[in-house]
């Protein structure tokens, strides 16, 4: 499937743009889950969550939905990757796995200054869990320094089957090599002037990206560096309306679903 959402869905901004007035707090991730496909939780970043709360989002939305969610920032902030595994196991046991068959991908989301170190780097990927009580896991990571930007952690990725965030954004090197069985991509360029955050014409073009992504192609107009191309294969597509300004985010998503 081709999934496309927002990040998080409690922001003030929203209520009486996105949510209807008068809608309840309570009832705000009941909305969006009925007019998104996905969404991507970044709160997870700098907190754990209990139990109960993923079960209550779990049993609040539709059936096909899916939650992505931000790995924890005491496991990417690791200054020696390779040490990672003990706070990897305790993310994964604080009560994600309540989320059942709507756990979608694991983002680890690494700082600006983190650089490439292929050994450290082989090392973490190595510790990323492909199963955890029963369910299968998808891990993707978002690298944010222009060390990354080379064949070697493309090849190295790939090998781990992880994805690599997409990152369409005027602060992080972007990476749009297709490295794992599905491509998460995080737009972060919508604009209020937009009433859809981005203009038409860019929508039709990450439609058709996205469309290319899953049909196993990649998309050749935006830069790549590994060795080879991906294996042709069908995919999952991840496509999260991020940041840029967020008070459009939800229109643009809706915008592409409609194209999609």
């Amino acid at each position: 499937m081709i999934r496309v959402g927002i990040g998080g869905w409690t922001y003030e901004p929203w209520r009486g743009t996105f949510y209807p007035e008068g809608l309840k707090h309570a009832d705000e991730l009941r909305y969006a889950s009925s007019k998104l496909t996905a969404i991507e939780i970044n709160g997870t970043f700098y907190r754990t969550q209990s139990a109960a709360s993923f079960a209550k989002w779990r049993d609040e939305t539709p059936d096909d939905f899916v939650f992505s969610l931000k790995g924890h920032r005491a496991v990417v902030n690791k200054k020696v990757l390779a040490e990672a595994g003990e706070g990897i196991d305790w993310f994964l046991k604080s009560g994600v796995t309540e989320l059942g068959h709507k756990l979608g991908p694991l983002l680890w989301q690494f700082a600006p200054y983190k650089k490439f170190d292929a050994e450290d780097f082989g090392a973490f990927l190595a510790l990323l869990p492909k199963e955890a009580a029963g369910l299968p896991l998808r891990h993707v990571v978002e690298v944010r320094h222009a060390s990354f930007l080379v064949p070697a952690f493309v090849d190295l990725i790939r090998k781990h089957n992880v994805a690599v965030v997409y990152a369409d954004s005027d602060e992080y090197p972007a990476i749009a090599d297709v490295t794992a069985d599905f491509v998460y991509a995080r737009l972060q360029r919508s604009a209020e002037q937009h009433e859809t955050g981005y203009p038409a014409s860019e929508l039709d073009q990450w439609a058709s990206r996205a469309k290319a992504w899953q049909k196993g192609d990649e998309a050749k107009d935006l830069p790549r560096f590994g060795t080879s191309g991906a294996k042709k294969t069908k995919r999952d597509v991840f496509v999260f309306m991020i940041a840029g300004d967020k008070v459009r985010a939800p229109a643009a998503a809706q915008a592409l679903i409609a194209r999609l």
